[in-house]
């Protein structure tokens, strides 16, 4: 147990979150994201779970210890809806309304196509699976800097 640590907080994503630098992405994806596969491919290598978690409360936690990058367009992004780019649905809403009050005033919040999503996880520092069943709950922030 750690004082001033959210209980749900794990230590695979602590010691995930101190190891990332400045401009390494995590990617937090839904329930039904090929995570244990993609994670492969990360610097971290294995999917950190928080089964337990919908994606607005999962990011609420990371946001809460990491940073959000203010010298980018974008500091998070979203898995658009196939077809239906300019579309939010309920999670996207859910989430962005934790990263609004978390990101720099400076940097927006964008969105990317379904398969643009999964090159870019790919090239994440770390996949955080979420118990999160709406399609596409999936989201990407980007680290940025403490001063």
């Amino acid at each position: 147990m750690l004082i001033g640590i959210d209980a749900r907080m794990t230590p695979d994503l602590i010691y995930c979150l101190a190891a990332m630098g400045h401009g390494d992405e995590i990617a937090v994806v839904d329930a039904n994201f090929p995570a244990h596969s993609t994670a492969a491919h990360t610097a971290f290598g294995e999917t950190i779970q928080l089964a337990g978690l919908s994606a607005a409360e999962a990011v609420s936690l990371i946001s809460g210890l990491m940073p959000l990058d203010a010298f980018v367009d974008h500091c998070a992004v979203r898995m658009e809806v196939d077809g239906k780019a300019d579309e939010m649905n309920e999670v996207h809403k859910d989430v962005f309304t934790v990263l609004e009050a978390a990101k720099p005033a400076e940097a927006g919040l964008g969105s990317i196509e379904r398969q643009d999503f999964y090159s870019r996880a790919n090239r994440c520092f770390a996949i955080v699976q979420t118990g999160e069943r709406r399609a596409y709950g999936c989201f990407i922030l980007r680290k940025g800097v403490v001063f």
